[in-house]
């Protein structure tokens, strides 16, 4: 009787665990790529992180040094507007402009240099993507 109670035990367990066949759904996959990629292209700056860092050369310049980071998986960018603020004792001194139109392809990154001769005492940047727009 116990022979027969482990063998059902043992059964039921074996036919429980059976694998299902589970394929890859191809379409499946390629609409929810669709919906990333319209998402990604509707809202670039959510994709884009933009850092670097400052300093004063030779010449009196303020040459900022920067690295756009595209974080996007299906979408590229392009026309990259970039916003310099320089600040002296926390007042906006001067501003400036960007605009690369190179295309940074998904999970890439781009670096650039702005020099621009700033104000005498300018001792900070601030930078920020302003927009960018998305390759179709």
């Amino acid at each position: 009787m116990r022979i027969v109670v482990l063998f059902l035990i043992i059964a039921t367990g074996l036919f429980a665990c059976k694998n299902k066949d589970k394929r890859f759904d191809d379409h499946s996959y390629q609409e929810t790529k669709i919906s990333l990629a319209e998402k990604e292209r509707s809202s670039p700056k959510q994709f884009l992180q933009l850092s670097g860092d400052d300093h004063r050369n030779f010449f009196g310049k303020t040459v900022y040094k920067g690295v756009i980071k595209n974080t996007a998986t299906v979408a590229a960018y392009t026309e990259l507007r970039i916003k310099l603020l320089y600040f002296k004792n926390a007042v906006q001194v001067a501003n400036h402009e960007e605009l690369f139109e190179n295309t940074i392809a998904p999970n890439d990154d781009f670096s650039f240099k702005a020099r621009y001769k700033t104000p005498k005492g300018t001792d900070s940047v601030a930078a920020y993507i302003m927009s960018a727009k998305a390759v179709k």
